[in-house]
C-alpha cells in the first residue's frame, strides 16, 4: 500500500498552550481514516499544519512519497477546513468555473462532481438560495474538481440536520468507494463508527490510539450476570485470569474479559463451584465505550 502521508513527532503551541504533542500517524492509500477527539483536541491544528496554513513548532510531516514539496503535494489534495466560501449571488456552476480558475484545472468534470454530490439538478441556482447542507455538498464538489488523490474534511456534518448528515455521509463513502483517501476530524464517535475504516483518536493534542476502528471494537466483550450468591460469584470472577475488570451495581455484575470465552463455559465453571446464575448476558463494547474507557484511562 501507498503511504499518503506521514507525520512525525508533531508539536504546535501557541504561547503557554500546546494544542498538538509529539504527534505521529501515517495515512494509506484507499482508506477512510478520522481523527477523533472533543473540541480542542488538535484536530484542527493537525489539518491545518500539514495543508500549510498553520506553521508547527517541532516534528515533520512528508506528503506522499516524500520527496514531494508540500506546495506541489497540495496540488493532489482537495480540502473543506472552514466554512464553505462562495459567492452568494453566483450559481453553482458559475462558483465552480471560478474555483477552476483559481485552481487551474478544467472545468470538464464540474457537471460529473455536481451531480456526485446531488445538485445537478441545482446547477444554476444561485448560492445563496442553498440550505446548509447543500452548501457544504457544493463545497466537497469544489474540493473533487482536481480528482485529488486524498479529501480531507474538517467536522463535515457540523450544524446539519439529521438528513444533511446522512447526505453527506453517504457522499464520504461514494468518494471513497471510487479509490480517493479521505482524511476527516470529528467530534462525533458516531460518524466515524460509520463510515472510517481507521481512526486516530486524540485527546489535548496527544494520541491515544491509532489504527483500524474494527480492532478498536474488536475487544473480548462483557458479561452481565446476577446469581443468588453474588459474593460467591465476585470472588470467583476477581480470582480468574480470565476477566479484567469487575463492578457491581443495583445486583448487576459486570465482568470486562482479557480473552476469548462463550457463556456456556462460564455457566459450566460457575456450576461445578455450585453457583447458580439467574441472568447472564454477554456483549461486546461499542466504539463509545472504548473510547470513554480510553480516555479515562489516560486521564491526567
Amino acid at each position: 500500500m501507498s503511504t499518503i502521508l506521514t507525520v512525525s513527532n508533531l508539536t504546535k503551541k501557541f504561547g503557554y498552550l500546546t494544542a498538538v504533542k509529539d504527534l505521529s500517524f501515517t495515512i494509506e492509500k484507499g482508506n477512510v481514516y478520522g481523527i477523533l477527539g472533543p473540541n480542542g483536541s488538535g484536530k484542527s491544528t493537525t489539518l491545518g499544519i500539514v495543508l500549510n496554513v498553520v506553521n508547527r513548532t517541532k516534528g515533520e510531516f512528508a506528503w506522499f512519497d516524500g520527496s514531494t514539496s508540500t506546495h506541489e503535494a497540495l496540488k493532489k489534495v482537495g480540502a473543506i477546513i472552514e466554512r464553505p466560501n462562495f459567492y452568494p449571488y453566483m450559481t453553482a456552476i458559475q462558483n465552480l468555473k471560478l474555483v477552476c480558475k483559481i485552481k487551474e484545472v478544467s472545468e470538464q468534470k464540474i457537471e460529473e462532481k455536481l451531480e456526485l454530490v446531488g445538485l445537478l439538478d441545482r446547477k444554476n441556482s444561485k448560492f445563496r438560495t442553498y440550505s446548509l447542507g447543500m452548501k457544504q455538498r457544493l463545497a466537497i464538489a469544489s474540493a473533487l474538481l482536481n480528482d485529488p488523490e486524498i479529501l480531507i474534511l474538517d467536522e463535515p456534518t457540523n450544524g446539519l440536520d439529521p438528513q444533511g448528515i446522512h447526505q453527506i455521509r453517504e457522499i464520504i463513502k461514494k468518494v471513497a468507494s471510487q479509490g480517493t483517501t479521505i482524511l476527516l476530524a470529528s467530534h462525533l464517535l458516531d460518524e466515524v463508527e460509520k463510515v472510517c475504516s481507521h481512526v486516530v483518536i486524540l485527546r489535548k493534542g496527544q494520541k491515544l490510539y491509532s489504527g483500524r476502528v474494527d480492532d478498536m471494537m474488536a475487544s473480548y466483550g462483557f458479561f452481565e450476570l446476577k446469581a443468588g450468591n453474588a459474593d460467591g460469584l465476585l470472588q470467583f470472577l476477581e480470582n480468574n485470569d480470565s476477566f479484567g475488570k469487575v463492578t457491581q451495581e443495583n445486583g448487576l455484575i459486570t465482568a470486562f474479559l482479557k480473552e476469548e470465552m462463550n457463556s456456556e463455559v462460564l455457566n459450566r465453571s460457575l456450576m461445578e463451584k455450585g453457583i447458580i446464575l439467574s441472568h447472564l448476558v454477554k456483549r461486546k463494547e461499542s466504539l463509545e465505550e472504548q473510547f470513554l474507557a480510553l480516555t479515562k484511562t489516560q486521564a491526567n
